[in-house]
């Protein structure tokens, strides 16, 4: 394996983005590389070397900060990079303790300007990072058992799951032991340092299917089946599900996976994804959706590689279809009583995933006064605080409110997930995280009664880090001419859903600048509310209506559709007229 001194291969004339990762990536093994990013912190940030910057810090949750303008402040599909870093800190299941969340708190405190992000894949991110700060914070998270490796980069990213798994009354089993091996084993594993791209992963015993097994590279949700009379409950696999700029559900393979060959098969399948060279041909076609979705691969050949792997074969699923949740937060949200006698866990509601340093250090005393010092995120965006003693719950519950940590929200609030956008993000196009917050104090004015669950997803560009396609209405940032100025706006998709109804979200052919969005939203629930029929959720009702009466009670009158923005390639974003 190469070594941090490897000398990087000369460049090929017209190398594409692809190819150069690629031969970046055959150079070094960043995580054999840290004492680089040493030596970087005591020369300044002026001495970090453009494959790092571009790359390699990625494999240590690490991404350069934009300027706050986004894409359209840069040049080739991408803004321009401050002297400040971000840094995701991977959580495998969520699962924190109060100790570590105290020194998170601490970190944000005193390198990240005091703020932090909850990330939709039970991360903790960080911003406004220097140089030596990287080092100082990965030495403080390494100390309590945290680490920021494979937040980022071509590798097994965070391992998610079930954030109330091991004291749900539901669960068919406890799935996080199983998460937590898989991280152990494969996150910054040098074997798997060079996948074609990122790969997620999920695992949940929860019947709620809470990690989102549907949008996951590789997902495990339990299953029940009898084999001689007797009970056996292990796990369903599901292959290739994945967002960004075209989304794909993931296949259901149909097998019985039993408990101990878990993480075989899952390593089975990272395995085989390595192993794609077609699919390191273009970074934008890179995941193992795309066997599904362009080179022909099926169900049932995904399971022949898997059992070639393996070496032998894997029984038939009981069921050809799952129990699949009609939930639609998922979110476990609220006060749930633990199947631990006399024990709940209290979830709160972080508005868009955004903690202070000082509500991070809040958390952490309060998970010690009211419980045993044990939290879980969870990936929309929220925290949770576990084996809290009911006597104690609605002291929680209010100390939770004094710090604007809600249990009991609107519909709005609950629903809400946005990504970075242009605040930190190079590739964003609009601002999302502020936006997100008036938007939904904006519809909670509106439409105070409105009675249904509703996912409202804010993304700051076409790669859909804030899940919009999975959203009831998700917002696409774009630019917009408006007045004679160009304006942040965003362009609706609607009915996207996980679970029963699972499905990507339709694009309306309607765009809104940012400060019309509020009454173009209210517009169409109001429609929605006149129009339901007797129990008609917002899914059933989006799903019955065509796209020109939505996109006319978005509008105010009917109009006709404009096109979505394409995404990117290799040049800049431009305002519509």
């Amino acid at each position: 394996m190469p070594d941090a001194t490897t000398p990087v291969p000369a460049a090929p004339v017209k190398e594409t983005k692809a190819q150069k990762s690629e031969r970046l990536k055959l150079a070094k093994n960043p995580w054999d590389a840290w004492d680089e990013v040493r030596e970087f912190a005591k020369q300044g940030r002026d001495s970090v070397l453009p494959e790092w910057t571009g790359l390699y810090f990625k494999w240590w949750g690490v991404y350069t900060q934009g300027d706050g303008l986004g894409v359209t402040g840069g040049t080739a599909g991408e803004g321009k990079a401050t002297e400040y870093f971000m840094m995701r800190i991977g959580l495998p299941n969520g699962i924190l303790t109060s100790e570590q969340l105290r020194v998170i708190a601490h970190l944000t405190k005193k390198y990240a300007r005091n703020l932090s992000d909850i990330t939709t894949r039970q991360n903790i991110q960080l911003h406004w990072l220097t140089i030596g700060a990287l080092v100082d914070v990965t030495d403080a998270l390494t100390a309590v058992g945290l680490s920021p490796k494979g937040a980022c980069g071509d590798v097994v990213r965070n391992v998610t799951g079930c954030p109330i798994a091991g004291i749900d009354h539901h669960e068919l089993l406890d799935g996080s032991p199983l998460a937590l091996e898989i991280a152990h084993k494969l996150t910054a594993n040098p074997e798997f340092y060079n996948l074609p791209r990122k790969f997620k992963i999920c695992v949940t015993g929860c019947p709620l299917w809470c990690a989102y097994p549907e949008i996951n590279d590789v997902a495990l949700t339990a299953i029940k089946r009898e084999v001689n009379g007797l009970e056996e409950i292990g796990y369903t696999l599901r292959v290739g599900g994945g967002l960004s700029t075209e989304p794909h559900i993931s296949v259901r393979i149909p097998a019985f996976i039993p408990q101990d060959k878990a993480y075989d098969v899952v390593e089975a399948v990272v395995r085989i994804f390595r192993e794609q060279d077609v699919l390191r041909e273009n970074r934008t076609r890179a995941r193992i959706k795309y066997l599904f979705m362009r080179h022909g691969w099926t169900a049932e050949t995904m399971l022949e590689a898997i059992e070639a792997k393996l070496g032998y074969k894997l029984d038939p699923s009981p069921v050809t279809e799952d129990i699949i949740p009609d939930d639609v937060y998922r979110d476990h949200i609220g006060i749930t009583p633990q199947k631990q006698p006399g024990l709940s866990a209290v979830g709160a509601s972080v508005l868009r995933g955004r903690l202070s340093g000082d509500q991070l250090e809040r958390l952490a005393e309060l998970s010690e006064k009211y419980g045993d010092g044990s939290l879980r995120a969870t990936i929309m965006q929220n925290i949770l605080l576990v084996n809290i003693k009911n006597e104690h719950v609605r002291e929680l519950v209010e100390d939770l409110k004094a710090i604007d940590l809600h249990v009991e929200v609107s519909p709005f609030w609950r629903g809400a997930i946005a990504c970075t956008g242009t605040e930190f993000c190079k590739l964003a196009i609009a601002e999302t995280k502020g936006f997100s917050k008036w938007l939904v104090s904006e519809l909670e004015d509106r439409l105070p009664a409105f009675d249904q669950q509703i996912k409202l997803h804010v993304t700051g560009c076409t790669n859909s880090c804030g899940q919009h396609w999975i959203a009831d209405i998700g917002l696409e940032g774009k630019k917009l001419k408006k007045d004679g100025k160009t304006v942040d706006a965003f362009y609706f998709c609607v009915g996207g859903a996980v679970g029963k109804y699972a499905r990507p979200a339709r694009p309306l052919g309607f765009r809104a600048a940012a400060e019309d969005c509020p009454a173009a939203i209210e517009r169409l629930l109001r429609g929605y509310l006149a129009a339901r029929e007797p129990e008609e959720d917002l899914r059933a009702y989006f799903n019955r209506t065509d796209d020109e009466h939505l996109r006319a009670q978005l509008n105010g009158t009917f109009i006709d559709p404009v096109e979505r923005d394409a995404p990117p390639a290799g040049g800049r974003h431009v305002a519509d007229a």
